[in-house]
This record gives structure tokens, sequence and C-alpha cells, in this order.
């Protein structure tokens, strides 16, 4: 699994962040979306899939 993440559709809800945290953060400045981990683990992929699912701009996507 990979993710991507695109800062120019990112509203900044926060979703992602609060989803899966060891995967999502949101830039300081911003608070568009971060991405901490590219490929995520195994143990964290269920969160991240629902992290993008939950996402309301669709900022986030699996590839």
């Amino acid at each position: 699994m990979e993710i991507k993440a695109d800062t120019t559709v990112c509203i900044g809800a926060g979703m992602c962040a609060l989803t899966a945290p060891q995967v999502f953060d949101q830039s300081e400045d911003e608070g568009t979306v971060v991405l901490l981990q590219k490929v995520p683990s195994q143990e964290l992929e269920e969160a991240a899939r629902r992290a993008v699912t939950l996402c309301p701009s669709g900022a986030i996507s699996i590839v």
C-alpha cells in the first residue's frame, strides 16, 4: 500500500491526522496534510484506509 497526499486539494479538516496520527500530520503553517509514512506498516494499513475514506476533500488516496 502506498499513500499519496495532495496539499493543493487539502482543506485542513484534520480527519487524517485524527484517524491515523502515525501516518498523517498537519502543517503548522497552513494546516494541510503532511504525509509521515508514504508506505505505512501493515498494522497501520487499516487506519490509513479509513483516513482516506474520511477525507472530505479527497486530498489523500491509495495508489
